[in-house]
Formats: structure tokens, C-alpha cells, sequence
């Protein structure tokens, strides 16, 4: 995974440990909207926070997280949001954020690309969004079946990366 290889060179830059923040965005009420929040919530339930691991639910506002996360000094913070990337539903693609400015996420109160850009200029951390391809964004829908095995995959594999960065 190419966020593996991201982490492990700015570790090498940083001479150290990680800290490492992670927010999960969307709707838990308009189906695949909610599969950040359900990544997070998941990786919450397995892993310890600590000073160097940060899990955060930042529903449909992330902005609101701000505080906690200028509190937290994190290097890096992972945005998870389901986004409108032109893939197959489920499809997980590490999006940098200077590209993130042409892609579609889904409904929130600001832009990620807007919350990413005052992040690095506020903090001084890497920001990167981690972007999950939707099938259904219908309000009370279900997850869908391709969204929901990439919720289990990523909770997976962000579970190991996490887990071998601290």
C-alpha cells in the first residue's frame, strides 16, 4: 500500500515515531457516506490510542476536530471519506492533497480540500485522504455490499500500518 511507504519516509524524515492522526468523515445516515466514520470507529475498537495514534469520528463536520487535533500536534493526518474518484464502488485510492482539489467527496459541511489546506498551514502536518469509491449515497440506505468488504479491507490493513508505525 502506497500509505506504508508514505509513513515509513516521513518517519525516516522525522528521525522517529509517527504521530499519527485519524479522522473518519461522512454520514452514517446516506449509505456508503458513512464508511469513514465506520473505518474509524473500527480501528477505535482494536487499537489503543496513544501519544502517537489519534482515532478520531469526525461525522459530517471534521472541522469541528480542529481543536483536538492542534492539541494532538500530529506529523500526519489520514482523512477517510468516501469520494467520487471515477472507480469501482469499494475502490480505496490514497489521494494527496494537492489533488484534491478536482475530487468529488461526499456531503459535508467544508470541502476536504479546504479542511486539508488549513491543516497543513495551521499545524505543519502531512495531510492525506485516504478516498473510498461509493456505490449508494441515498439518505437511509445501507451500506453497500462493495463498500462495506472495503470497510472490513481498510480497517485491516490500516489496523497493521498503524500497529507497525508506533
Amino acid at each position: 500500500m502506497q500509505l506504508r511507504s508514505l509513513l515509513n519516509r516521513l518517519a525516516n524524515e522525522a528521525g522517529g515515531p509517527l504521530r499519527l492522526a485519524v479522522i473518519g468523515i461522512g454520514n452514517e445516515f446516506n449509505g456508503d457516506d458513512a464508511a469513514g466514520v465506520l473505518v474509524v470507529r473500527t480501528l477505535q475498537k482494536q487499537l489503543s490510542q496513544s501519544d502517537h495514534l489519534l482515532l478520531i469520528e469526525g461525522g459530517t463536520a471534521p472541522e469541528n476536530t480542529t481543536g483536538t487535533l492542534r492539541r494532538f500536534r500530529p506529523h500526519v493526518v489520514i482523512m477517510l471519506d468516501s469520494a467520487e474518484m471515477g472507480q469501482p464502488p469499494g475502490s480505496v485510492m490514497l489521494v494527496a492533497i494537492e489533488d484534491l482539489d478536482g475530487l468529488s467527496a461526499s456531503t459535508h459541511t467544508l470541502p476536504p480540500s479546504v479542511l486539508s489546506k488549513f491543516l497543513q498551514s495551521e499545524l505543519g502536518c502531512r495531510v492525506v485522504l485516504l478516498g473510498i469509491q461509493p456505490f449508494l449515497l441515498e439518505f437511509d440506505a445501507h451500506l453497500s455490499a462493495p463498500v462495506k468488504k472495503a470497510v472490513v479491507n481498510l480497517s485491516r490493513a490500516l489496523r497493521r500500518i498503524l500497529e507497525s508505525s508506533s
